[in-house]
């Protein structure tokens, strides 16, 4: 029995003693099937871990170590959509006063779904050719134009009481700047091999979910006081000091952003 015993401490001891040391990076232990970070991103991680890049803590690791991290393409589109999302809801300020100033530019409903679909097709359209890359926009000429588009419409909410005809046109245009910076960063999250298109819709999927989530969210805010007073007073009111503070922000946004680059 005490041979046994002797035995099984050894044996445990030689389990400690071989066990690999802890990764120099946590997110690591999550590099997994369904561990929710990118295979892309999973595998920059394992390089940086390599010995001849981590030093002595990573001592261990050979260029045989290899894991595997294939997703399948619905659990890559689950993932992407949610990154979408989070992109919008609450990382997207200057994409949510955008829809904002949409959102105020009318009090109906069609002419609302006409400038969201409008915007929704042509930063879709963009998405996809610079994320592919047909296209190669500089960031610091898309930044500050998406700034400047903020300033645009909400200063032309104050203008006009509703939608103009020429709207739509303006928006979709708009909406092809936009898209040029959801290319930007979809392009710098690292991308799964051979699941580029997986990828793309479901950002693109999530990117609708998280705007269609701003618009509803101020349709409930802003349905009471629409119910208590008229058309006029409610522009007075809500939507020249909301569109004023949204026209102020992409003004200076522009500003800050050319001078910064």
């Amino acid at each position: 029995m005490r041979w046994f015993r002797l035995i099984c401490l050894c044996l445990a001891l030689s389990l400690v003693v071989g066990a690999p040391s802890a990764s120099a990076h946590p997110e690591d232990e999550f590099c997994t099937g369904d561990g929710g970070l990118d295979p892309a991103l999973c595998r920059a991680l394992q390089e940086i871990d390599r010995p001849e890049n981590a030093g002595p803590q990573s001592q261990g690791f050979t260029e045989t170590d290899v894991i595997d991290f294939e997703r399948p393409a619905h659990e890559t589109f689950a993932l992407y959509v949610k990154i979408g999302v989070q992109h919008i809801l609450p990382g997207g300020l200057d994409h949510i006063l955008f829809v904002l100033a949409l959102f105020f530019s009318t009090t109906r409903l069609k002419p609302l779904l006409i400038q969201i679909s409008a915007f929704t097709v042509a930063h879709t359209a963009t998405l996809a050719m610079v994320a592919s890359g047909m296209l190669s926009p500089p960031a610091s000429i898309v930044e500050p134009l998406i700034a400047a588009t903020i300033a645009f419409v909400a200063i032309e909410n104050i203008v006009f009481r509703d939608m103009t005809r020429w709207r739509p046109f303006i928006v979709f245009g708009f909406g092809l700047i936009h898209g040029m910076g959801f290319a930007g960063f979809f392009g710098s999250l690292g991308l799964p091999d051979g699941q580029f298109w997986s990828a793309l819709i479901g950002f693109n999927v999530g990117v609708e979910i998280g705007q269609l989530s701003v618009v509803l969210a101020a349709f409930i805010l802003c349905l009471p006081i629409r119910r208590l007073i008229s058309d006029r007073s409610y522009r007075h009111a809500l939507v020249w000091p909301a569109s004023g503070l949204i026209g102020a922000t992409g003004l200076y946004w522009t500003i800050e952003r050319l001078v910064t680059g």
